[in-house]
């Protein structure tokens, strides 16, 4: 759900509403699998969704063609489990 004109929780944004500019996802290494994301801004466990969403695209568990629908439904039980944090950083902040 986007919600609009809410104070977030540990964050002094107003909005939830944030852009992903870029994603891309390869692999390398073996067996590991790559997820670049650059966007104005992420909120809690939002990266890990939108991995967990990815690996149920990757499974064939969803479509590819539902994800544009998912997003706009705002639903948070269509999209794929959170992902725990093991492997997840941050690689550079830009201003």
């Amino acid at each position: 759900m986007i919600l609009k004109d809410l104070k977030l929780a540990g964050t002094s944004s107003k909005s939830s509403v944030r852009t992903i500019y870029d994603a891309k996802v390869y692999c390398s290494e073996g067996d590991k699998i790559n997820i670049e994301l650059t966007g104005n801004g992420f909120l809690y466990n939002m990266v890990r969704i939108i991995a967990g969403t990815l690996l149920d695209v990757g499974l064939g568990k969803i479509e590819p063609s539902e994800i544009p629908d998912i997003i706009k439904s705002g639903d948070r039980k269509r999209a794929g489990r959170t992902l725990p944090p093991h492997g997840l950083y941050l690689v550079k902040v830009n201003y």
